[in-house]
C-alpha cells in the first residue's frame, strides 16, 4: 500500500525534434519496510518514461555523431533545431555510445559462413539473386584518446550492390573478437543470399584478407590494381635512380618491370613471379655504386612476397576493367575518409 502523502517534482523534460516536453511527475511515498532496504519514493512517471530523449533526435544525433565529431554535431544540433538544453558534446557521445552499446547487444552469436544457416543442398531452391555484390575493405589508424603514443587499426567498408543503396559498415580490428560475424549481418540485412555472388576487393592486407574467406560460396577476393601499381611505381622510381648510375641496368630494370606489370594486368600471376625472381637475380649480381641498391633489393623482396601471398587473388584485370566492373577500392578510400578522417577531425586534404 501507498503512503498517502504525495509531492510534485518536474522529470527531466523529453528532448524532441522541435524543442522540450515539460511533464510534472508525482512522486509517492512508500511505507517503510521492516529492514528498511527499500525505496521510500516512487515516481511511477519517471519509470515508465525511462529515456528522456525521443527516438527521432536520438537517430540524428547518432547519424551526425558517427560522420562528423561530437562538438560539431552538438552544434549542428542547435543551429538546425530549437533546442533549448541537451545539445553539447558530451550527451552527444553519450546518446551515440549508448545506442552503439545497444546494437552489439542486437548481434547474433558468431558464424563465419552462411553455410552454417543453411545445408548447402538448399541452396537451389533460394530466388535467384539479384546480381553480384561488391565489397571493399581498408583500414585507417586512429590515436588513442587515452594514451596519444597508441594507435589502434579501424576497418571499414562499403557494399555495393547492382540493385540497392550502398552501406558502410566497421569495427576495430583486433579489439572485436568476432568481426565475421558482423560482416554477415550487415550483409543478410542487405538482403543477400547464400547463393549470391560477392567480391571482395582489399588491398591484400592479411587482416582484410582473412576477413573475406570462406564468407560464402559464391565469393571471390580480388586484389585492387591501385596498391599493385603503387608497389611497382617505387621499384620504378629506384630503376630511375639506377640509370643515372648504370645506364644500362636500369633500363633493363625498368624493361623488366613494364613486363610484370603487363603479366599482372592480363592476371597471368605465374609468369608474373617468374620475372620478380629474374629481377630480383639481376639486380643481386649487379656491380655499382648506387647508393639505394639495398633499398632497391629490399623492395623487389618485399613486392615478391606480396604477389606471392595474393596469387589467388590475381584476376584479369584488362578483361575485367574492359566489362565495366571494379578493379580498385577507390569507393573504400573514400570512405575512409568519409568516416574516419572527417569523424576524428583530420585535417582535410589538398
Amino acid at each position: 500500500m501507498v503512503a498517502v502523502c504525495a509531492s510534485r517534482e518536474a522529470i527531466p523534460s523529453p528532448h524532441k525534434l522541435f524543442g522540450d516536453v515539460r511533464l510534472k511527475s508525482p512522486r509517492y511515498c512508500l511505507p517503510r519496510t521492516a529492514g528498511g532496504n527499500g525505496p521510500a519514493t516512487i515516481s511511477p512517471l519517471r519509470k515508465l518514461i525511462s529515456n528522456h530523449t525521443a527516438p527521432e533526435r536520438l537517430y540524428l544525433e547518432t547519424r551526425w555523431a558517427s560522420l562528423v565529431p561530437y562538438a560539431a554535431a552538438a552544434e549542428l544540433l542547435a543551429d538546425v533545431l530549437p533546442i533549448d538544453c541537451g545539445a553539447n558534446a558530451t550527451t552527444v557521445r553519450q546518446h551515440a555510445l549508448r545506442t552503439a552499446c545497444r546494437i552489439e547487444r542486437e548481434l547474433t552469436e558468431e558464424r563465419v559462413s552462411f553455410m552454417q544457416d543453411a545445408c548447402p543442398r538448399d541452396w537451389m531452391n533460394l530466388p535467384i539473386p539479384d546480381g553480384r555484390i561488391v565489397i571493399g575493405l581498408d583500414g585507417g589508424y586512429i590515436r588513442d584518446r587515452n594514451d596519444r603514443k597508441k594507435n589502434f587499426e579501424l576497418i571499414v567498408g562499403r557494399s555495393l550492390p547492382e540493385e540497392g543503396d550502398p552501406r558502410y559498415f566497421g569495427f576495430v580490428h583486433g579489439h572485436d573478437p568476432k568481426p565475421q560475424r558482423r560482416i554477415l549481418d550487415h550483409l543478410k540485412k542487405q538482403g543477400v543470399q547464400a547463393n549470391q555472388d560477392i567480391t571482395f576487393i582489399t588491398d591484400g592486407g592479411e587482416e582484410v584478407r582473412s576477413l573475406a574467406e570462406m564468407i560464402a560460396p559464391a565469393s571471390e577476393h580480388v586484389l585492387d590494381w591501385f596498391h599493385i601499381t603503387m608497389r611497382i611505381t617505387v621499384l620504378r622510381q629506384f630503376a630511375q635512380g639506377l640509370e643515372n648510375h648504370d645506364e644500362q641496368a636500369g633500363q633493363d630494370m625498368l624493361q623488366g618491370l613494364r613486363r610484370i606489370k603487363w603479366h599482372l594486368w592480363h592476371g597471368n600471376g605465374y609468369r608474373a613471379r617468374d620475372e620478380i625472381a629474374d629481377l630480383q637475380c639481376d639486380a643481386e649480381g649487379l656491380e655499382t655504386d648506387y647508393p639505394n641498391m639495398r633499398k632497391f633489393l629490399s623492395a623487389i623482396g618485399e613486392f615478391q612476397a606480396y604477389i606471392a601471398s595474393n596469387s589467388a587473388s590475381l584476376i584479369n584485370y584488362g578483361e575485367r576493367y574492359r566489362s565495366g566492373e571494379r578493379i580498385s577500392p577507390a569507393f573504400v578510400e573514400a570512405t575512409v575518409n568519409a568516416v574516419i578522417s572527417k569523424r576524428f577531425a583530420k585535417k582535410q586534404q589538398m
